[in-house]
Parts: structure tokens; C-alpha cells; sequence
């Protein structure tokens, strides 16, 4: 036993050395250097006349089997979807102004899964094309190559999973670009502040809904409805991909013609609060509630010919910073961590369809970060989950105090302060009216 006791304490100084290597390379600066620049324009089109839309829903079939994303693991394994997932598409058009919107039912969408859903639909004359995700947390996951989220929400990368994903939007686009025909344009807005809470401090939301209608000649062709609310009403551990309530929620609407995006606003800073019902019936009974929000939406016709304006812009972002995710003494290993899978840069849309000037951010701007790129643009609403997924956007006051959304924030406090640039620049190129 005492000789035991010797040689384990006589490989005590290699442990510790081991260790302290180990420490170290992972607190060495593998990040390197992050440029800053200012944010520059990759694209745009601006046009007026009379307005014509196409619409189209497809069904977005998994590589089952497939993990289930949006939590950390365990994760359950489907074999089915139950409803179906779809991806849905509008292509608008004015003048000669042609632009396409894709909705899938993820929780998020990547910025090399959108330059091919760009790269297929090539040859339909578009001159741009805004791909969303509903954000449901019981999706389908394998699509996102980066480290950090096969482990905290989308499971192993397989290059099926995003063909999957890839193969239904070109499709929606395809065929909703077939069936261009004259339209309307009708916008409302309706709120609800019961049905929505502030997760984590900082700004409350307001519930507010805003719905737009493209009514062709014989009822509506497409509806577009704003709202920002988690889709997390599934239970974790069910066995099959489920398109939470905005799925339920377009096939409600779609019941009364048309096809339905539904599109999340500046959703970071909220959840959920409608409690009827258990598990699925309680997505259910969300829909069915945001659908009579949406009735009561009331939407107006519009003046014509029709404003159609889209911009992009390019964003450098700031050095991911760990220190409000870690503990400080391992602050270098974390952020060493995220830069392994953050994104150095970022596309900041904007979007005028009508009277709706639309920013669009590939993350979660909470309620607080919406109302300050609100007032430095001017935009209608802002929405989140477009193009890419960065995390959340938090205000800089409240990542500074490690408050509200910060803490799940992957980049340091002047992320919104970038983000901002790139929307200003956007929004004055696609000629947004609204006086900031």
C-alpha cells in the first residue's frame, strides 16, 4: 500500500503539468485576429407597379431516422413527423423588382444552407431571396455543421439533412414562381400582450401581430403573419419532428385559401405564456387563439402601384466574448470555443413590401435590440431567424450588467451596434420612408 501511495504522488507533478499545459493551450489566443470594417452592400433592387404574387407549400421530409433539435442532449430520435413539416414560399413581384421568401419549419437555418437554396433557384429571375426559419424546437436537427450547435441544439452534421431542407425550398420557389398572377396588398395589426412574457428581463413585449394579405382575383394567394413568440409549447421528448404552433397556425389559416408564412419578430425576449391545455393540445390551442389575434388584424387595401424594395447588406462582426457564458477563468477557452463556430460576418436585409418596411437579422433580437434598430431605421417591424443563426442580440446596456438574453449572447456588446450599421445602410438603400 505504501509503495502504491509513492508512485501515485510521484505522478502527481506530471498530472499537474499535464494539466497546466492543457490550460494553457486552451487559454492561447486560437481566435487570431478579427477585423473590423464597415458594413457594405451586397445587392439590391428597387421598384413600383402594380403587384403580383405566387405561393406555394411543399412538404419538408426529414432523412428519417433524424434527431429531434432545439435542447441540449438527450435528444429524442424520430421516425416520422406528426403534423408534417412544409416549407413555404412567395415570390413578389413589381416592376422589374422580382423577390422570394422562404419559410421553413426549423429551429434555424445556416448561411451555407441558403447560398444554395440561392444558387438552385437561379434561373427564376430572381433579384433576391429572403429564407426564414419558424424557429419550432421540435424539429428536425443534422443540418449545421458548426460545433456549437450539433452540441447545444441541432445534433451530428449530415449533409442529407440539409438537402432535405435545401431540395423543399427550391421547390416552393419554383412552384410559387409559376403561378404569378395580379394581387392586392391588405395590411393589419392586431396585440395581445396576454399571450406573450418577458423570459429574462429587459423589454416586455407587446403581443403585437401584424398581418398582410396578397388577394389575387378569386381569394387570397398568400398571407404573411408577424409574431414573436418561442415555439416551444412540444414536449422535449416526444418522438417525432412537430412544427409547434406556427405549422398548426398556417394550416389553420390556410383553411381559408392561400398559403401562410408565419415570420418571427424580435423574439429573443419572449415566450410563450398560453397555458391550455398539455403538450401538443397546448400548440394547438396557441394557434387557434394567434389565428382569432389574426382575425382581428382587420387588414386594409393598400395604395397601388406598390412599392417593392430589397437590400443587402454585409456586416463585419465583433470577437465572440464568453465572459458572460464561462466562468473567468476559463473566459480564453470559451471564447476560443465560440470562435471555432462563429460567423465573421453577417447579412442584415432590408425588406418594403408596400407600407411594410422589414428588417430582417439571422439571430434572435430580443424586444429591447428590435426597438433600437426601430428607431434608428425606421422599420416597420424586425424580424429574427433569416439567413443564418448568430444566437441572440441583446442591448449593450444589458450585456454589460450580464443581464436579460446576454447570457446566451455569443459576441461581445457591440453586436447590436454593428447590426445596426448594416440595417441603417440597408434601409436607406431600399428607400425605407418611416422618419427614424
Amino acid at each position: 500500500m505504501a509503495t502504491r501511495r509513492r508512485y501515485l504522488r510521484s505522478l502527481l507533478p506530471f498530472a499537474l503539468l499535464t494539466a497546466g499545459a492543457a490550460y494553457a493551450l486552451a487559454s492561447w489566443n486560437w481566435c487570431g485576429r478579427w477585423d473590423e470594417s464597415a458594413p457594405v452592400l451586397r445587392g439590391q433592387v428597387k421598384a413600383e407597379g402594380p403587384l403580383r404574387a405566387g405561393a406555394a407549400k411543399v412538404d419538408l421530409v426529414p432523412p428519417f431516422p433524424i434527431i429531434v433539435a432545439g435542447y441540449p442532449p438527450p435528444r429524442a430520435q424520430a421516425s416520422q413527423a406528426n403534423p408534417p413539416l412544409h416549407a413555404r414560399a412567395v415570390v413578389l413581384q413589381a416592376g422589374a423588382a422580382r423577390v422570394g421568401l422562404v419559410s421553413l419549419e426549423m429551429m434555424s437555418v445556416t448561411a451555407p444552407m441558403v447560398e444554395q437554396i440561392r444558387s438552385q433557384a437561379s434561373d427564376l429571375g430572381l433579384n433576391g431571396i429572403l429564407v426564414f426559419a419558424t424557429h419550432t424546437h421540435s424539429s428536425f436537427g443534422g443540418y449545421d455543421p458548426r460545433v456549437v450547435a450539433q452540441l447545444v441544439g441541432t445534433g451530428r452534421y449530415r449533409e442529407d439533412s440539409v438537402s432535405a431542407a435545401v431540395s423543399a425550398a427550391n421547390q416552393a420557389l419554383h412552384q410559387a414562381t409559376a403561378t404569378l398572377s395580379d394581387v392586392t396588398l391588405e395590411v393589419g395589426q392586431s396585440r395581445e400582450p396576454a399571450f406573450v412574457f418577458s423570459r429574462s428581463g429587459g423589454e416586455a413585449p407587446d403581443g403585437a401581430l401584424t398581418r398582410a394579405v396578397l388577394r389575387g382575383a378569386t381569394g387570397p394567394v398568400a398571407e404573411l403573419l408577424i409574431f414573436a413568440a418561442h415555439p416551444a409549447l412540444v414536449p422535449r421528448q416526444r418522438e417525432y419532428v412537430d412544427p409547434d404552433y406556427p405549422g398548426r397556425l398556417s394550416e389553420l389559416r390556410e383553411a381559408q385559401g392561400g398559403v401562410v408564412l408565419m415570420l418571427q419578430g424580435a423574439v429573443g425576449n419572449a415566450s410563450v405564456s398560453f397555458n391550455e391545455g398539455q403538450g401538443v393540445e397546448r400548440a394547438a390551442a396557441f394557434a387557434q387563439a394567434l389565428s382569432g389575434l389574426a382575425d382581428k388584424a382587420a387588414p386594409v387595401a393598400t395604395a397601388a402601384p406598390a412599392r417593392l424594395a430589397l437590400a443587402r447588406a454585409e456586416v463585419a462582426l465583433p470577437r465572440p466574448d464568453a465572459s458572460r457564458l464561462v466562468p473567468s477563468v476559463t473566459r480564453a477557452a470559451g471564447d476560443n470555443f465560440l470562435c471555432s463556430s462563429a460567423a465573421r460576418t453577417a447579412e442584415v436585409d432590408a425588406l418594403v413590401l408596400g407600407p411594410l418596411e422589414l428588417l430582417t437579422l439571422p439571430g434572435e433580437p430580443t424586444v429591447g435590440a428590435g426597438q433600437v434598430l426601430t428607431r434608428r431605421t425606421g422599420a416597420t417591424r424586425v424580424l429574427g431567424l433569416s439567413g443564418d443563426y448568430l444566437g441572440y442580440v441583446e442591448t449593450p446596456e444589458l450585456v454589460a450588467q450580464s443581464a436579460g438574453e446576454s447570457k446566451r449572447q455569443y459576441y461581445g456588446p457591440k453586436l447590436l451596434e454593428d447590426l445596426g450599421a448594416a440595417a441603417q445602410l440597408a434601409a436607406e438603400t431600399a428607400g425605407f420612408s418611416r422618419e427614424p
